[in-house]
């Protein structure tokens, strides 16, 4: 499969190692250095202008492995982007296996049970060593994205590394690395330049000076190549020859006076114009530029600015698109908020509208937040956040939805309901029933992206999943919203399956297979997925009850067939189709397969909780019902016990309470062995099983589930005693084998995973 082929959206230019420009200085040394390492990971750690993407990029040229490039910028803050990314810049130098792209597509995919592995398991397998470079890595600052890139590490090969340049060290476990000898570290005294090497740098750029002036200049500058580089340009601009540099350093606090003193006032004022009002973007071309400054021949002067080395970076082979150097451009943003702080709105308003016209939809939620276009973003986050959710992109929508508050939700009750929607998918119901809350309480007249004429049969659609008021009640909801919703809107599908489950639950079976019918075609025509396996995992389970086991196989296998098509292995609704493809293969008399199905299920029961209580609980009863059935009374206890507390919450789920009550008995009256012990751990002690495959301490883990560390420390030893282990590593070894984890994924032990 070629690059091209990645089956993602990505920037492509951001994956292109950059080509040194001629005349840059790059330390020697340190180069030598880096292609002698042996070590799994490198560091190239300084403050903006010394050049580390240089020295990263002479690195590239000079050792023989190939390079995997990422360019990172703040939209990669999202893990599911960041690993995109990587997996992306290791297929350009080797092929990596299908189902890695699978797992980090769609919104079931779990990071740290099969994303991480995934692209870890991709990066141990390569044929030959590379290095995985992941440049500017100061721009993401997201936990997850962070702890993800620290597993990687512990999947490197040897021969491999992975180096990253960031201006300050991340946020990763470095000392411990240091302490285990594995990290290489390189920093400001590694890339200041000398007086021979800040000689090459100023002749480069056409300037010579006098021996003495040349050793003031480095001396005041400490070798700080971009301070030398700037000295150049302003020379180049007229300003007098530095013989006695007083005054000018690389200390940041004298650095931006330089900029405006010595630099823009030699410019045009049209250059320095054009320089300070197009520093808002952070990727521009010429269409973008004339937008911004109601211009013209913008793509002109970029690229005259490219070839006179003004700072100017260009990010494709056709000269369109291009960057400022990164310091430089935050000098420009520096000198225009001081000097036309009210511009700066006026500017990023063009910017997005110009995205917009040109179906940049994400860069212009960006530029019109800048902007405070409060009512333009809001309307846009609307139209793509159930677009970013299927997509696997949450920590991007959830970023993009911090930015409103209580108030402005009420003014765009829209958010709210998929804001809500997304956390009762994800196994977060009191953040549900908050935003919940908001939109029901709202009363907001704007324009909804289905076309609906008020938010009435969005809200009734989400209470008909959520079901706080019970079954009855849901049903009346789901009725209100397909009354209502247009025949093309994107919920329609989902209110047919809820309503469908609704009458299942109210023993309407014939009802309920209409629904369901309809809406396994609407889903099939709409392209919700998810949908359509439940819709189909229902109607199994509905055949199953009339005996028509015949149908009910058929339905299943369906269900089954497109949780694995779509790549919602790991997306909550899909334990549905688990449990019913379970229950068959358990008629059939297939209990490995059973078995398997069960387990499927089983790593989704961190994701089941009351927020959608019809499926948690129907789940629970089905994994109960097969557990008794194979004899295994331990895990079947266990799981009924947590499924009863989710009807002690929702109690008013019709025919789901007669069978539980009937499992209770069956459950108090087994006599079978309490075997399969890993089937006991409970939905808490599975969330926390990834975990201990990672880098991270007990304290760490705490805050990453936002549990106490004795909670994480008893959960875990639960989780030692019935894995029948002793350790982290044995923990992982033994929930792989049982299925609990993704097989053959996992690192093998090594020192870097700790113990507590």
């Amino acid at each position: 499969m070629a690059v091209a082929e990645v089956p993602f959206d990505l920037v492509g230019v951001k994956l292109a190692a950059p080509s040194a420009r001629p005349g840059t200085v790059a330390k020697a040394d340190a180069i030598g250095r880096l292609c002698a390492s042996t070590l799994p990971f490198a560091t190239v750690v300084a403050p903006a202008g010394y050049g580390k993407t240089t020295l990263l990029a002479k690195w590239a040229e000079a050792d023989p492995r190939p390079f995997a490039w990422v360019a990172l910028d703040g939209r990669d803050d999202d893990a599911v982007v960041f690993l995109r990314y990587i997996a992306a810049a290791i297929h350009g130098v080797e092929p990596v296996p299908a189902e890695v792209f699978e797992a980090l597509s769609g919104p079931g995919g779990s990071t740290w049970s099969n994303r991480v592995p995934r692209v870890g398991s991709a990066l141990g397998a390569l044929e030959r060593p590379l290095v995985l470079v992941l440049d500017d890595l100061h721009a993401v600052a997201n936990p997850s994205c962070l702890d993800a890139l620290a597993a990687l590490v512990e999947y490197v090969s040897a021969g491999s590394q992975i180096a990253v340049a960031s201006r300050e060290d991340p946020a990763l476990p470095l000392a411990r690395w240091r302490a285990h000898g594995v990290v290489h570290e390189i920093g400001v005294p590694d890339l200041r330049l000398d007086e021979q090497e800040a000689k090459l740098l100023l002749e480069a750029a056409g300037v010579e000076l006098e021996a003495d002036a040349l050793a003031g200049l480095t001396e005041q500058t400490e070798g700080w190549p971009a301070g030398l580089y700037l000295a150049a340009l302003s020379l180049q601009a007229g300003a007098p020859s530095p013989a006695s540099p007083a005054g000018f350093t690389g200390d940041d606090r004298f650095l931006s006076d330089y900029f405006r003193f010595e630099l823009l006032s030699r410019l045009p004022p049209a250059e320095v114009e054009f320089l300070k009002y197009t520093s808002v973007l952070d990727r521009m071309c010429g269409g973008l530029c004339d937008a911004v400054l109601e211009t013209t021949r913008s793509a002109h002067t970029l690229e005259s600015l490219e070839r006179r080395n003004c700072f100017v970076v260009p990010l494709d082979r056709r000269g369109e698109w291009y960057r400022y150097h990164h310091l430089f451009g935050q000098l420009l943003r520096t000198e225009l908020e001081r000097g036309e702080p009210d511009i700066l709105p006026k500017l990023n308003r063009r910017a997005m509208a110009w995205c917009i016209a040109n179906d940049l939809t994400e860069a212009a939620v960006v530029f019109g937040h800048a902007a405070g276009e409060t009512d333009a973003i809001a309307g846009l986050v609307d139209g793509l956040a159930l677009t970013l959710h299927y997509d696997g992109r949450m920590e991007t929508v959830e970023e993009w939805l911090a930015w409103f508050g209580e108030d402005d939700l009420r003014r765009y009750p829209a958010l709210a309901v998929e804001a809500a929607w997304v956390r009762a998918l994800t196994g977060r119901p009191a953040d549900a029933e908050r935003w919940l809350g908001l939109a029901e309480g709202a009363t907001s007249t704007i324009p909804l992206s289905d076309g609906s004429a008020t938010i009435e049969p969005w809200v009734a659609t989400l209470r008909a999943g959520m079901m706080p008021d019970g079954v009855e009640q849901a049903l009346a909801d789901a009725d209100l919203a397909l009354h209502q919703l247009s025949p093309d809107s994107g919920w329609r599908p989902a209110a047919l399956v809820l309503r469908g489950a609704a009458h299942a639950l109210l023993s309407a079976t014939d009802r309920a297979t209409d629904d369901l019918t309809a809406a396994v075609t609407a889903g099939l025509a709409g392209g919700a997925a998810e949908v359509v396996i439940l819709a189909q995992a229902e109607l199994a389970l509905l055949a199953a009850n009339q005996g028509a086991w015949g149908e009910a196989g058929q339905r299943a296998r369906a269900a089954q067939a497109l949780v694995e098509e779509s790549g919602l292995g790991d997306y909550s609704t899909s334990a549905l189709a688990y449990v019913a493809t379970a229950r068959v293969a358990l008629h059939e008399a297939r209990p490995e397969d059973a078995r398997a199905a069960l387990t499927r299920a089983h790593r989704l029961r961190p994701l089941l909780d009351h927020g959608l209580p019809w499926l948690t609980i129907q789940v629970g009863l089905e994994l109960t019902r097969t557990h008794l059935a194979l004899a295994e009374a331990g895990p079947a206890r266990t799981i009924l016990t947590e499924t009863e507390r989710v009807l002690e919450v929702r109690p008013h789920m019709g025919s789901l309470i007669e069978d539980a009550r009937e499992l209770r008995d069956r459950v108090a009256a087994s006599s079978g062995s309490d075997g399969a012990w890993a089937m006991t751990l409970t939905g808490a002690e599975l969330r926390l099983l990834p975990f201990l495959a990672t880098h991270l301490m007990f304290p760490e883990i705490a805050s990453r589930l936002f549990i106490s560390r004795n909670t994480v420390k008893s959960e875990a030893v639960s989780i030692y005693r019935k894995l029948g282990v002793s350790s982290r590593s044995e923990a992982i070894e033994r929930a792989v084998e049982v299925g609990l984890l993704e097989s053959s994924v996992y690192p093998q032990a090594t020192n870097l995973i700790p113990e507590g």
